[in-house]
């Protein structure tokens, strides 16, 4: 409906302008006035009268016949439109078009047409404009870095990141969902520096090896023992990690240390690769089960992810390239990227030891999905908005190495979780783990009364997933463990309880499955205001795809719940007056459910059928 009106209105535009003018349609606040209106009068009178926008200065004299200026204002102008709209008599299903001032126009469907547009809705046919076809996208999200637990702060790449693939694959791209693991970079060699000579705990608890007396055990012997027999081994690397640090601070030489073995570390030392490859899979013990709670899956690499270990063998060619190129200069023994005019800061590509940086490794990593995906693949970063100007930086080299068209790389930036003292931070220990949020969160859906472990799980997770995506997400939060976890109001229960009150009134009706159909009677204004939402459904995912934004969608799906809860409360539905009434409030109520459960999936939250 909207780009077949677009299109309709760009015909008379260029009618009386003789131009070619972008047409935007926007859907009113207030459903009063309409369901569409376009501002596209007023910008054409105000370039006709001199102003830069809309209109060519050019052409100004030609608008109206060349005639020169012949309305005496915006509302006449949109009045003609109107009135050209209506003498084609353009079969859009629109009921009414008027033009207010001062200038806009508003369009209203019929109820005709929103009844049929509906009942595709009630068949499964959501409408949702392919605009995806034949086109990949690659959605990085997640990422986090081994040896470290998942924190509140890795929750927000997680499931924007998730929901991003969610939409873009609901308008047909071909979604590739990678993981890209911090597995690589300085602080490893100070996790293997710590492992080797920082004792995780004052005495040894575990078995000791065969043939060693308890004295003759190693620190680091004894770190990975403890270790292999921990229940949270990321932990006790982070408590290492810390350590690391407070020890560092007394004595900054232990920084080079870390230092060498990391260097180490890229040149294949045995050791250094040994407990590099420990700290990873006692890592992905932790991993796996968040990923398993959060219901977030990965398609690359067995569905692990491309970690930055993965592109170690293939930085060389591209640091190759970058020299081939001409793009590398020498500055204090380091090798860096300048760019033209110093639009930007240079970006440094080896450090003055030779050592690679996360630059390096992704550069090659976008190198390589050039060739796994194809030169027209599309690549979203969903990484944190601190990280704004190196992806600046990275996207311009590529595009400077001709890999890479403008647009074709997204950076989808989120904020921080805060506490109100300041920003958190693992290395001084001051985070809040994700683990303790999950299981607090399926603590507090507890106490909405299911006993059922799977809409407990659901629950918990839904309210925690909906409070981060029903902002924009590029703000900071301050964390709060109320806020973070809220069962009332703009909250995923309140949305699932709405799916849940859908299933229950169908339940009460035998189950069955009903049609709309053109009604012999008046439509109330709730129900008008129904049909009108669920007509936008389709739109508010193409929206939210293209712009990477899926707080559209929970916008969307809080404001249909409170539309059909107002509803509800105010109709008979299952003892409507008629059989009419009855049966065409069910298909609307059959209708939300399937809605509701739709969006709320997109979003990677599930839909209990009970709670």
């Amino acid at each position: 409906m909207k780009n077949d009106l677009i299109e309709k209105l760009q015909e008379i535009v260029k009618e009386i302008t003789k131009e070619d003018i972008k047409i935007e349609i926007n859907i009113p606040n207030d459903s009063t006035h309409g369901d569409y209106t376009t501002n596209v009068a007023m910008r054409i009178f105000a370039s006709v009268k001199g102003s830069p926008r809309g209109l060519p200065r050019s052409k100004a004299g030609e608008a109206g016949k060349g005639e020169g200026v012949k309305w005496s204002s915006p509302l006449e102008l949109a009045k003609e439109i109107v009135a050209k709209l209506e003498i084609r008599n353009l079969k859009l299903g629109i009921s009414k078009a008027e033009a207010l001032n001062p200038g806009f126009i508003n369009f209203y469907l019929s109820s005709e047409y929103l009844v049929a547009q509906t009942q595709k809705l009630l068949t499964g046919d959501f409408g949702i404009e392919n605009i995806g076809k034949d086109k990949k996208a690659v959605v990085e999200y997640s990422s986090p870095n081994i040896a470290k637990p998942f924190t509140i702060g890795h929750l927000r790449s997680t499931i924007i990141g998730d929901a991003i693939a969610n939409l873009l694959q609901a308008v047909g791209y071909t979604v590739f969902r990678d993981n890209h693991l911090g597995d690589w970079g300085t602080q490893f060699g100070k996790q293997i520096y710590a492992i080797k000579n920082i004792p995780l705990r004052q005495g040894f608890g575990g078995q000791v090896p065969s043939g060693k007396e308890k004295s003759d055990v190693s620190i680091e012997e004894e770190n990975e023992k403890m270790l292999d027999s921990s229940q949270n081994p990321i932990k006790d690397l982070v408590a290492l990690y810390v350590k690391f640090h407070e020890e560092a601070e007394k004595n900054p030489e232990l920084e080079e240390e870390g230092r060498k073995w990391f260097k180490k570390l890229e040149d294949g030392d045995k050791e250094a690769r040994r407990l590099w490859q420990k700290c990873i899979d006692w890592s992905f013990k932790e991993f796996d089960r968040i990923y398993g709670e959060l219901g977030v899956t990965f398609t690359e690499n067995n569905g692990r992810g491309y970690g930055e270990a993965y592109f170690e063998d293939k930085m060389g060619p591209v640091i190759e390239e970058l020299k081939a190129k001409k793009l590398l200069k020498e500055s204090k023994g380091a090798q860096l990227v300048f760019y033209p005019n110093d639009v930007l800061p240079p970006l440094m590509i080896l450090k003055n030891d030779g050592a690679t940086l996360y630059a390096t490794r992704d550069l090659a990593t976008d190198n390589f999905r050039l060739g796994k995906y194809g030169k027209d693949i599309l690549v979203i970063n969903e990484v944190g908005a601190e990280q704004s100007l190196y992806f600046k930086q990275l996207y311009m080299l590529e595009q400077m190495l001709g890999w890479y068209k403008p647009g074709q790389r997204i950076h989808v930036g989120h904020g921080f979780f805060r506490f109100k003292e300041g920003k958190m931070s693992t290395r001084k220990g001051n985070v809040i783990w994700l683990e303790d949020v999950l299981q607090e969160a399926k603590e507090r859906a507890k106490k909405l009364g299911s006993t059922d472990q799977q809409t407990v799980k659901a629950v918990g997770i839904g309210a925690l997933k909906w409070n981060d995506l029903k902002r924009t997400s590029h703000l900071d939060i301050t964390f709060d463990w109320n806020e973070v976890l809220s069962m009332q109001g703009n909250s995923g229960p309140y949305i699932q309880y709405t799916y849940v009150r859908t299933l229950s009134l169908l339940q009460k009706a035998a189950d069955q499955k009903y049609e709309l159909g053109i009604m012999n009677y008046a439509l109330n204004p709730e129900e008008l205001e129904i049909l009108r939402k669920l007509n936008k459904f389709a739109e508010v995912i193409v929206d939210a795809a293209i712009t990477y934004s899926p707080h559209l969608v929970a916008q969307y799906l809080f404001e249909l719940s409170q539309i059909f809860n107002n509803f509800y409360q105010k109709y008979r539905i299952v003892n409507a007056p008629t059989n009419e009434e009855k049966e065409f409030r069910l298909a609307l109520t059959q209708t939300v459910g399937i809605v509701l459960k739709k969006g709320l999936n997109l979003l990677g939250i599930s839909a209990p059928e009970k709670m």
